[in-house]
């Protein structure tokens, strides 16, 4: 069985779960559960980021060791999977007893090689510069803009500080050639196009060494050899994708199963990270490098940027609360190019739902399934010789799988979507068509052949949906009689059997209306 390896970011446990986190981790099921059903041994990865001294000033405000905080606050993001209906198989916290093993395996692997140049990879130094500790990230001078205060921000708007402090660093200058490449012989290795002439363009301007210890605070994995410094967050929390896999244990069998991952999926602002530095700490210290970044856009609530200042911040699960799980997924993937930035209205979710989900989809099922129970003995019928029409829609919905899995190999999540709803309305344009209210008078074995028709379309549909909305699909195939055993793409080019009795149809997409203001006095 084929592998498929595929993370998310783990979750800087300092913030509140938003928007942003559900959006990446969503990416990543969806693709997961397509990879499941298309045979793959698949290994999903979520988890919490939970080191720093962001997280130590914070545990300290709160009255709590920072232990005690990142457990309660960890908590908050495995509640927002449970929400989302994510499959993830492990979720990782970075003060695990197994992920600080790793980073100290790492730490010492890199220690121990050369760098393209002959030098050593890590010596120890002093830092003195500019650092922000929401970002939990170093800045140039030249990177930094001046706050609407007059102080010194860095591009994210972070207030930064100057920092001196005796510092381990990473000769990152000395892999500038061999991340460029690098990206020259992996094209596909960040994506979208966009994200990795980024990434290239900031590596030719020149890298400078990376300073990977702190000395100043104290919660964080101790480095190896030297426990007065502990170990840059980022460095250690990159790490965690290769603890999941067993790493240090380069011999075992998960690891020589599933790394190098198959895809890391990141937000824009966090794509330097892992195209730049983790490539680098990954060669540094011998290891594989990922097969692919994809780096996804940003949403705007109702055309404005998400700020906590603005008080605008978009929490999933009150959307869910609002609208049902299936019908969030669904738009989140659906509305925006995937890759792009996107804006999130209600107004366009409300129009998802009502046009897309209860008009288009919901009441193709409805109306076929209803009119085989009144007309077709609710069973399966039997069809007869097939026409041009009923092969063309036939062909349209068989065509999918070789289409989606296409679009899905390039995180094109909207495509896949758009390609399904295609079919879904060359469904709806054939009942028109074929009219069977006509034909029950005129022609009952054609209009046998075109219920036929109609239900092994709307299996293949449902077949395609499944990874995307799993719970309504998955009621969808109960309607049309399909058994939880005969659900993956294995059974794709199976068909339905004439004869199979079908429980009572039920709506699956009730149109959504918005309650009405409350009256006055």
């Amino acid at each position: 069985m084929k592998s498929y390896y595929i993370t998310t970011p783990i979750y800087y446990v300092n913030d509140v779960p938003h928007i942003g986190h559900a959006y990446t981790t969503l990416a990543c099921d969806v693709l997961a559960r397509f990879k499941r059903l298309d045979g793959f041994d698949v290994f999903f990865l979520t988890g919490t980021d939970e080191h720093g001294q962001k997280v130590e000033k914070s545990a300290i405000a709160a009255g709590m060791s920072p232990k005690e905080f990142t457990d309660k606050v960890s908590a908050n993001f495995r509640a927002l999977g449970a929400t989302m209906g994510y499959s993830n198989d492990d979720f990782i916290r970075t003060t695990e007893d197994r992920h600080i093993r790793s980073s100290q395996a790492i730490w010492q692997a890199m220690a121990a090689r050369k760098t393209p140049l002959g030098r050593d990879n890590i010596y120890l130094g002093k830092y003195d510069g500019w650092y922000a500790v929401r970002d939990e990230a170093y800045y140039d001078e030249s990177e930094l803009v001046t706050g609407p205060d007059g102080k010194k921000r860095a591009p994210s708007g972070a207030e930064v500080e100057w920092v001196e402090e005796p510092s381990y660093f990473f000769r990152l200058s000395d892999w500038g050639d061999w991340l460029l490449a690098f990206y020259k012989s992996n094209p596909d290795a960040v994506g979208p196009a966009t994200r990795l002439n980024e990434v290239r363009s900031f590596v030719e301007q020149g890298l400078h060494d990376l300073s990977i210890s702190r000395t100043t605070f104290g919660w964080g994995v101790k480095v190896p050899g030297d426990e007065k410094h502990v170990m840059y967050v980022w460095l250690d929390a990159l790490t965690n994708y290769i603890t999941a896999a067993g790493y240090p244990d380069v011999e075992g069998e998960k690891f020589r199963r599933f790394w190098p991952a198959d895809l890391h999926m990141v937000g824009k602002d966090i794509v330097r990270f892992h195209t730049v530095y983790w490539p680098a700490f990954l060669a540094a210290a011998g290891i594989a490098t990922p097969k692919r970044v994809f780096a996804h856009g940003w949403w705007t609530n109702e055309g404005q940027k998400i700020s906590k200042s603005l008080g605008n911040v978009i929490d999933p699960v009150k959307l869910v609360e609002k609208y049902g799980l299936d019908p969030v997924r669904y738009f989140l993937l659906r509305e925006v190019s995937f890759g792009q930035d996107g804006d999130f209205s209600n107004s366009a979710m409300v129009r998802r739902m009502n046009t897309d989900l209860a008009n288009d989809l919901g009441n193709l099922a409805q109306r076929v399934l209803s009119f085989v129970a009144k007309n077709a003995g609710g069973e399966v019928p039997q069809h007869g010789a097939l026409a041009d029409a009923d092969r063309a829609l036939l062909g349209a919905a068989g065509d999918l799988l070789v289409t989606i899995r296409a679009e899905l190999d390039q995180q094109a999540f909207h495509k896949a979507l758009e390609a399904t709803f295609a079919v879904v309305a060359e469904a709806n344009r054939y009942v028109d068509a074929q009219a069977p209210w006509t034909l029950r008078k005129t022609d009952p074995a054609r209009m046998a052949t075109v219920l036929y028709v109609l239900m092994e379309t709307i299996r293949l549909i449902g077949f395609a949906l499944q990874p995307f909305m799993p719970t309504t699909i998955g009621r969808l195939l109960d309607l049309l009689a399909v058994g939880a055993d005969a659900r993956s793409f294995s059974h794709w080019d199976w068909a339905l059997k004439p004869g199979t009795k079908l429980p009572a149809p039920s709506g699956l997409f009730p149109r959504f209306v918005e309650d009405a203001p409350a009256a006055k006095g």
